[in-house]
């Protein structure tokens, strides 16, 4: 990132490798919606000369005195949010939120991202994991964001047995959150997206209906479908600061939200006072950034290797090369109707 709206290449130096930190280079990458909010819709503030990129997987080319559970030339999981663990914040449970809101996602907000030859990454024991032997590579850069994305809007939801789920947006992130849902035993899922091939693979992941807003008003279908009760909980994983409203309102009262879409634009989200039973409904809305660290990258691959998750049937683009990052970028810009998610392999 260049600033607002303008990207490009650039010579860094290789970055200094810290006594319990690594040095590592890509063998995986992949763009994300976050990366174009951040260049194009300047959601962050301008960023001038920071490269991009928070997912990854990589080989280490370089470990700190104090490092004891990696050595150069493993291949490691790169989680997207690497917190600083000895924080009073993690000691708390936000670890997401180490040294200050948003803080412990470093890659592409206040630190160089992994767009790169090189890139570091801090407190390597608490942020790497071992690549499990024979993961697909996709799947592994998956585990990175969009898996640990999804599934804690399913947590933040509190999805339990035999409830009725909504998930809104089912791009990469909302596909993970429709399976997330699946796996925590939710009963109907409903869907919200419009393009064929995410419908089709949500109905795979577990979707039980698919809502298009091409249909019309999806407040008004979910609630036809639920013959006017609304649903248990909702997972907001798409749309913009508007997208609240109807998530309120298709919610039971007692219900809960999860959100874990990335607002790049706007100032104010906008709640509907009378379908939040004027401030009283029980009807809760938790927004969180999900965590990161080595434990919660594991367990992920773990759901990977017994194939309770199958995140590299994202992938619908496959580009080789790190100069390749370049149109794979511009194509989570541009969106085409065929895309899902995009992969660079190294």
């Amino acid at each position: 990132m260049l600033g607002i709206g303008r990207t490009g290449w650039i010579e860094k130096d290789v970055p200094a490798c810290g006594p319990m930190d690594a040095i590592c280079k890509p063998i995986a990458l992949a763009p994300c919606s976050s990366d174009v909010h951040t260049v194009w819709a300047g959601a962050l503030g301008n960023r001038h000369n920071m490269i991009l990129g928070h997912e990854a997987v990589g080989e280490v080319v370089e470990v700190g005195s104090l490092v004891k559970d990696f050595k150069v030339g493993d291949k490691v999981l790169v989680s997207a949010i690497t917190p600083d663990w000895g924080s009073l914040e993690a000691q708390e449970g936000y670890a997401m939120h180490s040294t200050g809101m948003l803080a412990g996602w470093k890659f592409s907000n206040f630190k160089d991202g992994v767009f790169a030859e090189f890139f570091h990454v801090n407190e390597a024991d608490a942020n790497l994991a071992h690549l499990p032997e024979g993961m697909d590579l996709g799947a592994a850069c998956m585990i990175a964001d969009m898996v640990p994305t999804g599934l804690h809007g399913v947590e933040l939801a509190d999805v339990q047995f035999g409830e009725n789920v909504a998930v809104i947006g089912i791009g990469p992130v909302g596909l993970m959150s429709v399976a997330g849902a699946a796996i925590r035993g939710a009963a109907n899922i409903y869907a919200v997206g419009s393009r064929k091939n995410c419908a089709d693979l949500a109905r795979e992941f577990g979707a039980t209906e698919i809502i298009n807003y091409k249909n019309g008003d999806i407040a008004e279908q979910i609630l036809d479908k639920t013959h006017g009760r609304g649903v248990d909980k909702v997972v907001i994983a798409g749309g913009d600061v508007h997208t609240f409203s109807q998530a309120i309102r298709i919610l039971k009262p007692g219900g809960k939200i999860g959100n874990v879409n990335y607002l790049g634009e706007g100032d104010n989200v906008f709640v509907p006072r009378g379908d939040w039973g004027c401030g009283m409904s029980h009807k809760q809305i938790s927004g969180g950034l999900m965590p990161g660290g080595r434990l919660r990258s594991e367990r992920l691959a773990r759901l990977v290797e017994t194939h309770r998750l199958r995140p590299e049937k994202l992938i619908t683009h496959r580009f080789e090369g790190l100069e390749s990052v370049e149109p794979a970028l511009m194509l989570m810009k541009d969106k085409p109707a065929d895309l899902i998610k995009p992969l660079v392999l190294l």
